[in-house]
């Protein structure tokens, strides 16, 4: 435990024990205020911090050199710092909102400059996503899937336990929390039918992950990060829904894997919360057997050998037109994820392809070992055979037209929590295309 998460720690500004952005938290967004250009900010309970007020102060020139890193429309710049200026202006913005610190709180003109209420201020994508990578890292998962789809004899892939098997996905689709989907079009097949039919997806699904940006200088094509450096280059983390249009998937998937049925929408949470603040919450993951190859054996963990997992509680709720309040229809946790941030690094360069400040990874679903731990609708109600059944006696297969997925996350810490808000977004119908699609 460093300094900026000491739980003893407390704000000039009121923050409940129950909230998710106390002092211990202190993750990066960029916001834009009311007439003026997005800039990057720091969440402190039902404030924002305006980072580029205190930049042109001078509250950081000593540690980040010449910027302007903060007078920004993205993170990538400050991203592209490495962990020594991320922990130097952590400690200093730490620091200024101590409840026993009166050069902020007592400054009237510059807080009321720094500080500004949530609800007054637009929310933006953290960063410009260059690259986005999506894992397949959850082996309870990577398990329900292939016995649905194979069999629960030979359910896992026969790399599954040797690599962290991951696609490249679409960065340009990538929405914040928030953002309306439009339901996806595209082809399928029945079974029993020898010609595909195009036509609005049956069976749009959910797909609880996290994500994390990559950070520190970007790396050459060619360079490999070692296991034991992987680390420097995790910024912080986001809640992601890998929005999926399963009966495209089926139909497209084989050989090359997702395409239209991943591509329309992926949506990302607007606070990225730093790895410095969640060591706390640092654990074991699942026991890894077979012993990976030597690259992607993870080093000695810090603190007491406690692991490269992450303590993080998850929940998916569900809110119908019906429904006046969302309905919790799964809970998770993110360590039961088979392969570590740390190793999807790893693996991820070991080719030789490069990193650069603002590319995001993503975990694949984050599915338990309980029923009510699967992360995707998929798993909940077996592929449409076992619906679940709402409070309002309305039953759900995949998700209809108007429903809204939120998820949630967070650590529960001594007397505090740290957590990622809400990743949000609400079904809408297709978008009619303007020619007949299903002549042949």
């Amino acid at each position: 435990m460093n300094a900026t998460t000491d739980p003893r720690l407390r704000s000039f500004i009121d923050v409940p024990a129950d909230h998710d952005f106390p002092i211990q938290n202190l993750p990066y967004g960029v916001f834009r205020p009311p007439g003026g250009p997005p800039r990057v900010g720091v969440r402190i309970g039902d404030f924002v911090l305006d980072l580029s007020v205190l930049e042109r102060e001078g509250t950081f020139a000593d540690a980040t050199g010449d910027g302007p890193w903060f007078a920004q429309p993205a993170l990538n710049a400050f991203m592209s710092r490495g962990p020594a200026v991320w922990h130097t202006v952590r400690v200093r913005v730490s620091t200024l909102l101590r409840h026993d610190n009166p050069t902020l709180r007592d400054d009237t003109p510059l807080r009321d400059r720094c500080l500004r209420p949530i609800g007054e201020v637009e929310m933006c994508l953290p960063a410009r996503i260059g690259d986005y990578t999506d894992f397949y890292s959850s082996r309870h998962h990577a398990f329900n899937v292939g016995s649905m789809f194979r069999d629960p004899a030979d359910a896992l892939p026969p790399n599954y336990l040797w690599l962290p098997i991951g696609y490249h996905g679409r960065a340009s689709s990538v929405v914040l929390s928030g953002t309306p989907i439009h339901r996806p079009c595209g082809q399928t097949r029945a079974a029993s039918a020898a010609v595909p039919k195009f036509g609005p997806c049956r069976a749009l699904d959910f797909e609880l992950e996290m994500g994390f940006f990559a950070g520190g200088p970007p790396t050459r094509v060619g360079e490999r990060v070692p296991i034991e450096r992987a680390a420097e280059h995790i910024f912080g983390l986001v809640l992601v829904n890998d929005w999926s249009a399963r009966d495209i998937q089926q139909w497209e998937y084989m050989p090359l894997g997702p395409f239209l049925a991943k591509n329309f929408a992926t949506t990302i949470s607007p606070w990225v919360v730093p790895l410095e603040a969640l060591e706390p919450f640092r654990c074991a993951g699942p026991v890894q057997a077979p012993e990976p190859l030597a690259y992607l054996r993870p080093p000695p963990a810090p603190e007491g050998g406690r692991g490269w997992s992450y303590d993080i509680r998850l929940e998916v709720a569900l809110q119908t037109p019906e429904l006046g309040e969302p309905h919790v229809i799964c809970r998770s946790n993110y360590r039961h994820l088979y392969w570590s941030m740390i190793q999807q690094v790893a693996h991820h360069t070991v080719s030789g392809c490069n990193l650069r400040p603002g590319d995001l990874m993503a975990s694949g679903t984050i599915s338990g070992p309980t029923p009510e731990s699967c992360g995707s609708m998929l798993e909940l109600a077996w592929q449409g055979t076992r619906p679940l059944t709402l409070p309002s006696g309305q039953q759900r297969r995949f998700i209809e037209d108007g429903d809204t997925v939120l998820m949630r996350g967070w650590c529960e810490g001594d007397g505090y929590r740290v957590g990622f808000g809400e990743c949000t977004g609400r079904v809408l119908s297709a978008l009619q295309p303007d020619v007949d699609m299903t002549k042949r």
